[in-house]
């Protein structure tokens, strides 16, 4: 699992981490066994990118935090994969600016999503990096986790605004500019030209439950971590989670 593997941080990463960890594995048998070539895009300090590159792939991360950067450097180096992590600076928009259309096998895209103005042209950007027969990894945050977080916080009006308005948003002060049901996020990744795979709903549990419980309840860190793999996968837990996660297929023989 990406470093990641400190207790609270495995809440927020463990489901997503095997999904991408079998996609990955399931492109390596395609590519007859070869290292694959890994965009992260918006990968920040490298929490996917250096637990990728540990499995032996060469992994570039794309993101206009040049102090993001520095950080993935150090951490990859401190991981021993220095020499398949390269950093460069920019965004989704200008993507192709710093990185080869369809140069890649594998594309991460997590986090990225509902900070863009246009999600749409955005996520085009991202698949146009792909090959022929390569995977797309999106994450992005889910509107029923954070209409059902408002409402446990008391924010009930807030709460309905989240849920009516066409982005997500629950007020002026919202600092998340777009969230998305499951529906929504794969009618996009299909406009994109790709085949919807999986879809898993993320932090389903863990924002809701009370950290203290987590940390000081015997067991209950594994118990929750293997409940949210559980419910990660079933449809109905979807439109409650705080974040969404998908996986689309571009079509054509891979490489």
């Amino acid at each position: 699992m990406p470093d990641p593997m400190r207790p609270r941080a495995a809440l927020r990463t463990a489901v997503v981490w095997e999904v991408l960890k079998d996609a990955l594995d399931r492109r390596v048998k395609n590519a007859q066994g070869a290292a694959l070539e890994v965009l992260d895009s918006g990968g920040g300090t490298g929490n996917f990118a250096v637990p990728v590159a540990r499995l032996g792939h060469r992994v570039t991360v794309v993101d206009p935090s040049p102090n993001a950067l520095f950080a993935l450097e150090r951490r990859a180096a401190e991981a021993g994969v220095a020499d398949r992590v390269r950093g460069v600076q920019g965004d989704v928009h200008g993507l192709f600016d710093v990185v080869e259309r369809e140069g890649y096998d594998v594309v991460l895209c997590h986090g990225v999503l509902e900070y863009l103005e246009e999600p749409a042209a955005g996520l085009d950007n991202v698949v146009a990096a792909l090959r022929p027969g390569g995977i797309l990894s999106l994450l992005a945050a889910g509107l029923g986790g954070a209409v059902l977080a408002r409402a446990l916080a008391g924010h009930f009006s807030e709460a309905k605004a989240a849920l009516t308005d066409p982005a997500g948003r629950w007020g002026e002060g919202d600092p998340v500019p777009h969230r998305f049901t499951a529906g929504q996020l794969g009618s996009l990744v299909g406009e994109a030209g790709l085949t919807v795979g999986a879809v898993h709903g993320v932090r389903v549990f863990a924002d809701l439950v009370p950290g203290v419980l987590v940390d000081t309840e015997p067991g209950a860190l594994d118990a929750l971590l293997k409940l949210e793999s559980a419910a990660a996968a079933l449809p109905e837990f979807h439109s409650v989670a705080t974040q969404l996660h998908v996986l689309g297929e571009k079509s054509g023989t891979p490489r």
